[in-house]
């Protein structure tokens, strides 16, 4: 099995692709510095493999390097947030 993310600007969506299927994405608005989240869903089909976690990793840890906070207005982001509170200091 392999995992891949990409961020999808022309969508506004950052992408995991597992195998070379897209299996899951979040929707967002830039408007630097604040990068909003605004969904987040994964494909029933890979329900269970913790894709939407690696999912809310990887756009959390992309917004830290670009130097972005985060609004995250997409129930699942804010509440990984919560479980998650070393993101905490992201939120705008």
């Amino acid at each position: 099995m392999t995992i891949e993310f990409a961020d999808n600007a022309e969508e506004h969506r950052f992408e995991i692709w597992r195998d070379d299927v897209r299996a899951g994405f979040v929707t967002y608005r830039l408007h630097e510095p604040v990068i909003t989240f605004v969904h987040t869903e994964v494909d029933p089909a890979y329900s269970g493999e913790g894709l939407g976690a690696k999912l809310a990793t990887w756009a959390l840890d992309s917004a830290r390097e670009r130097g972005l906070r985060v609004k995250p207005l997409c129930p699942f982001i804010a509440s990984y947030i919560k479980r998650n509170p070393e993101y905490a200091d992201l939120v705008a």
